[in-house]
């Protein structure tokens, strides 16, 4: 029943709801301090502002972004494949795509918390099937709506756990694409501390992994959102370093650093980018540390 009202909802034009989006991301900005703190330590952390003004326009464009993020879930996940395709624009450089398809040995696409990641992922699809890998929700009642707005067409979820690792590694050594959010906060034990943005982060080591064991190519991307609602445009970047060994971390890391700097207001600034992992030591090594302990 709420997928089919979902459905229905996703016929409404993007533009709509991106307002709305917009005015929710507002709404939850005023209305949850703690919410609130964060997007703004965390932009403030990132430097990418050359002053205050600077950082204000940044700051109220990604309220509002933030939102639309939520809300433009509805028509990404809940129309039919071939119109979300049509709100892709552009992809460009195209050539940094086709060159790493001519080796056959698997892309890694690394979307960050970064534009609609979604929309990139049915765009990627259209040319060879993808393997994404998602967390299952805390919330059980959440896995139908992720598994019938994520999980179609080409686009096949891999839960991040080791039977999600193998199905990736599996689609690799086919010549297929992954999908992986690289600043997601792995489990502990799934990643190390290396520096984002000039602070400390528990960095996944999963890229670096999956590249050494096949040789795919990586590429970062971002599906920018553009202004009116009148689609996205996909970003590739190459990836520059090594993602393997001690510094890979801070590779990846520094690559998503570089994307983030194209679109600063569109990054999902709120997400808890720096929080202690349950288990885990936190990078001065002690078990606890106030403000940075798991929040979910």
């Amino acid at each position: 029943m709420l997928i089919g009202l979902l459905r229905q909802l996703a016929k409404l034009p993007l533009g709509w709801m991106h307002v709305v989006g917009g005015a929710l991301g507002w709404v939850v900005y005023l209305l949850s301090p703690k919410y609130s703190a964060r997007l703004r330590a965390n932009l403030l952390q990132s430097g990418l502002w050359q002053d205050e003004g600077d950082y204000q326009r940044i700051l109220r464009r990604n309220i509002a972004e933030s939102g639309k993020a939520a809300t433009e879930l509805i028509p990404v996940w809940f129309r039919a494949v071939a119109p979300v395709v049509k709100l892709i624009v552009r992809a460009e450089p195209i050539a940094l795509v086709e060159d790493a398809e001519r080796r056959e040995r698997g892309v890694i696409y690394l979307t960050p918390h970064l534009g609609c990641f979604d929309a990139a992922a049915l765009w990627a699809a259209q040319r060879r099937p993808i393997t994404v890998l998602y967390r299952p929700p805390k919330m059980k009642t959440l896995q139908p709506l992720i598994e019938a707005g994520r999980g179609r067409d080409r686009v096949q979820l891999a839960p991040a756990t080791l039977g999600g690792v193998r199905l990736l590694l599996k689609a690799l050594r086919r010549g297929e694409a992954v999908g992986i959010l690289p600043d997601q906060v792995p489990g502990n034990g799934e990643g190390v501390w290396a520096e984002f943005f000039g602070r400390p982060a528990y960095t996944m080591t999963l890229v670096g992994k999956l590249a050494e064991s096949t040789g795919a190519t990586i590429l970062m991307a971002a599906a920018v959102r553009l202004p009116a609602g009148t689609g996205y445009a996909i970003q590739f970047t190459p990836f520059d370093g090594n993602p393997s060994g001690k510094d890979g971390p801070r590779a990846l890391n520094a690559a998503i650093e570089r994307l983030v700097s194209l679109e600063p207001a569109q990054y999902l600034w709120s997400y808890n980018r720096y929080k202690v992992p349950s288990g885990a030591k936190a990078p001065d090594g002690r078990d606890e540390v106030r403000g940075m302990r798991d929040e979910g």
